[in-house]
């Protein structure tokens, strides 16, 4: 009897501590929430450098590539993966598009996740444009949203929001050498249903990209 009471006791013993393991395992394999202070300053407004908590991804008003506004709220309660791009990008744009395309193939189906390609050459990229973009793609223009407006609006999005461009202009892409503002990044942002950043990858980097999956399931499923 008291072997019986001891196996039981031990195999009790043993239960309890597999769980708390496994809850302590869970609590802390919930992604970071991502704040100013932790990011690299040259990639976040001086404004905003020693700014921790409550940092959410400010409200906007955009224009698809269907032509239609396209507002915060239609990201309300949805997991999505951001990026800034331009159509006629020879570079990095191509082959950072790629890999979101991966990302997006692997959670087509998955009804509360989104994409978002903003252009950083609204100039030129129209919202016809963008829509031939996609359908190069070959793309579900639900699923995965392009975006043009308002050249001030979309980097003020980049640099106090997605926290991925610096204060100073690329000039890379300036014509004849003159000096302009210009955002070029390979940097992806995870965003969380409450709008917060849940984690920052390279566009450019097939594990970053991958870390980027696994991430998106943990959030998907666990929060």
């Amino acid at each position: 009897m008291n072997r019986i009471l001891a196996f039981l006791a031990v195999l009790i013993a043993g239960i309890f501590t597999v769980y708390f393991i496994n809850r302590y395992s869970e609590k802390n394999s919930r992604l970071p929430i991502i704040h100013p202070a932790d990011i690299n300053p040259q990639l976040v407004d001086e404004s905003l450098w020693h700014k921790r908590g409550n940092h959410k991804v400010a409200p906007f008003s955009l224009i698809n590539q269907r032509g239609e506004t396209f507002t915060a709220e239609n990201v309300s309660g949805k997991v999505y993966v951001a990026n800034f791009f331009f159509t006629t990008c020879p570079t990095i744009c191509p082959a950072m598009n790629s890999q979101v395309k991966r990302v997006y193939k692997h959670f087509e189906d998955w009804e509360d996740v989104l994409f978002l390609s903003h252009t950083v050459m609204p100039e030129t990229d129209s919202a016809p444009q963008l829509f031939y973009y996609a359908e190069r793609l070959g793309i579900n223009h639900d699923k995965w949203v392009f975006l043009t407006g308002n050249k001030e609006d979309l980097y003020n999005l980049a640099r106090q929001s997605y926290l991925v461009a610096p204060a100073i202009g690329d000039s890379t892409f300036a014509s004849h050498g003159e000096q302009t503002d210009f955002i070029h990044t390979e940097n992806l942002v995870l965003i969380d249903k409450q709008g917060r950043i849940r984690g920052l990858y390279d566009g450019l980097n097939q594990v970053r990209v991958d870390e980027l999956i696994a991430d998106m399931e943990r959030l998907l499923r666990r929060e």
